[in-house]
């Protein structure tokens, strides 16, 4: 009878032909993080190509988000090659702000759902046990001071940190989430919407118990005012200008919102109620 079932299980998978699926990990993270969401994916889609790349693993994940895509890039571009009905993208925390770069700088690229699990797609701004970590002799009113600077912008973290009271310092200085939100003038800001436009769907999840993004609307492209009040996504500037395509995405009916509370940033990969509702439908 097992064998019958495993038979059954190959053959649904031969039949459907699940999209492979690409995870990205983040900050401090390796593949060996993704053991559950490996299983999950496994039981709900049997057969489905999975791959999670030790690239960048714990300490180096803290080095330049462009230096990361374009290594990321690499390993990814083969699986897209291959995939003649496109592949998925499942990109945690800071991965799902590498995820973004190669998306926005990949013009052939066949991602069908990019899912943003807990990213702080719109910056981060919060004293976090990461930011104790890293930076213990600084709090985040006065991480501005190191990270707003060429030294600083060779860390990861700076390259998406978004200081609400020194937007000015951020926009000329972040050398990555500035200019893939186009808040920087970008040459390429035109070429990279219509790249990253590609997507058929963008999957965005965070929630309120989250603990280490910051605010945790960043998530989903809402952020801090100057007064420290979240700004939700549609009334976000990036969102009312559409600089790379949200409000496209959102006219085709392609922009998903999934939040979920309790539960904190380590354990989005790993909670099924989670994967159950805000991840499995967009695999197929």
């Amino acid at each position: 009878k097992l064998l019958w079932s495993l038979f059954g299980a190959c053959l649904v998978a031969a039949v459907i032909g699940y999209k492979p699926v690409v995870i990205v990990h983040g900050l401090f993270d390796s593949s060996g993080a993704f053991v559950e969401l490996l299983r999950f994916i496994n039981q709900s889609h049997p057969g489905t190509n999975v791959s999670v790349f030790d690239l960048f693993d714990r300490s180096s994940s803290l080095q330049p988000l462009w230096k990361q895509v374009e290594g990321f890039k690499a390993a990814i571009y083969p699986i897209m090659q291959n995939a003649a009905n496109g592949v998925h993208f499942i990109c945690y925390s800071q991965g799902g702000l590498i995820c973004r770069g190669i998306l926005s700088t990949l013009p052939d690229h066949n991602v069908h759902s990019f899912i943003s699990l807990s990213s702080p797609q719109a910056g981060q701004y919060g004293d976090t046990n990461y930011l104790k970590y890293l930076f213990p002799q600084f709090m985040k009113f006065n991480l501005f001071h190191f990270c707003y600077t060429s030294v600083g912008q060779r860390i990861s973290i700076c390259n998406f940190w978004k200081d609400p009271h020194h937007m000015d310092m951020y926009v000329n200085s972040s050398d990555y989430l500035a200019l893939l939100n186009s808040e920087r003038t970008n040459p390429n800001s035109t070429v990279w919407k219509k790249n990253f436009l590609r997507i058929k769907k963008l999957v965005l999840i965070g929630g309120p118990d989250d603990g280490v993004i910051t605010p945790w609307q960043s998530s989903q492209f809402g952020f801090y005012d100057d007064n420290e009040t979240v700004v939700e996504i549609k009334d976000q500037d990036l969102y009312l200008r559409d600089v790379f395509g949200l409000k496209t995405l959102n006219a085709r009916g392609d922009l998903f919102l999934c939040s979920m509370a309790g539960v904190e940033h380590i354990n989005w990969h790993s909670n099924y109620t989670v994967f159950n509702t805000c991840i499995e439908k967009w695999l197929v």
